[in-house]
């Protein structure tokens, strides 16, 4: 890992687009507490399929005009076409958006496979690249732990290296709590010239159970050490909460320690959990 430890520390949040004028009201107060840490950025999700396509460019500016810190929106390419890209693409320009997230996505389900003109995250990028030139600074995924469709860990990586060679600026990975895993990927990409920084994405325990079902849906592995731990606090929120703020901010601690370039952090549109760990390493 020693490329990674060559760049500055960065610290970002993750929200997602609020459903209800309660969700919104709340997505406030969340920002502004976490905009006093003075994160790098902001980064706001994006529907299977351009589901939230109009919440995400609503919350994206609104996040970006109360607080004056950099968001960046995600942005897939599954269930879109090229010209609905580039208009997104360039309301973004216009509004003074400078990063993104970019990913291929998942299709809601019932609709086909096949619906978009762009069938990867390495060529969402190669188009963001031709649309834009060096305008966005370009996020893409990483999966320490093998994205859940891939064929294997080496295919794996070659769809990472040809997000990287299509003009991918640094990466967000999935969350995980298996330290090896992450090290092994990087490991992996140095080995093969893939010389960008990783970032750990960094899912705090909130919920055990939408933990194992989340987990489920992307590959996480939970282990087994903690599920068994977080078994026996089985209607016992506030035990979860503070075994959850011990393994999250232990798993911080290791991965800053072992050189990774800041942290990402799935803060689900609460600070509390996320402020506790950030506290905890001392961040400020």
């Amino acid at each position: 890992m020693n490329s990674q430890t060559q760049y500055d520390k960065r610290y970002s949040f993750e929200f997602f687009p609020p459903k209800t004028d309660a969700g919104v009201e709340k997505l406030k107060r969340v920002q502004q507490e976490l905009a006093a840490k003075s994160p790098s950025f902001f980064s706001v999700t994006y529907g299977a399929g351009g589901s939230t396509r109009d919440r995400t460019f609503q919350t994206v500016t609104q996040v970006k005009q109360n607080t004056g810190i950099s968001t960046a929106p995600h942005l897939s390419c599954v269930g879109d076409s090229k010209s609905q890209l580039g208009e997104i693409l360039q309301q973004y320009v216009s509004n003074g958006i400078e990063r993104i997230v970019a990913l291929r996505g998942d299709l809601p389900s019932g609709m086909g496979a096949s619906i978009g003109e762009l069938k990867y995250a390495s060529d969402l990028v190669a188009f963001i690249r031709e649309q834009t030139g060096d305008h966005f600074h370009l996020e893409v995924a990483a999966y320490p732990e093998m994205h859940p469709q891939a064929k294997s860990m080496n295919a794996d990586l070659d769809a990472f290296r040809a997000k990287v060679e299509a003009g991918a600026n640094s990466a967000i990975t999935q969350y995980f709590f298996n330290i090896d895993a992450y090290k092994f990927f990087v490991d992996s990409c140095e080995k093969r010239g893939l010389d960008i920084p990783v970032v750990p994405g960094i899912m705090p325990i909130i919920n055990y159970e939408n933990l194992v079902r989340f987990s489920q849906m992307c590959g996480a592995e939970i282990p087994r050490w903690i599920r068994v731990r977080m078994e026996s606090y089985s209607g016992d929120p506030t035990s979860v909460l503070q075994f959850g703020e011990e393994v999250i901010t232990s798993l911080c601690q290791s991965l800053l320690g072992m050189g990774a370039p800041g942290l990402h952090f799935y803060t689900m549109n609460q600070s509390a959990p996320t402020l506790a760990i950030w506290d905890n390493l001392d961040l400020s």
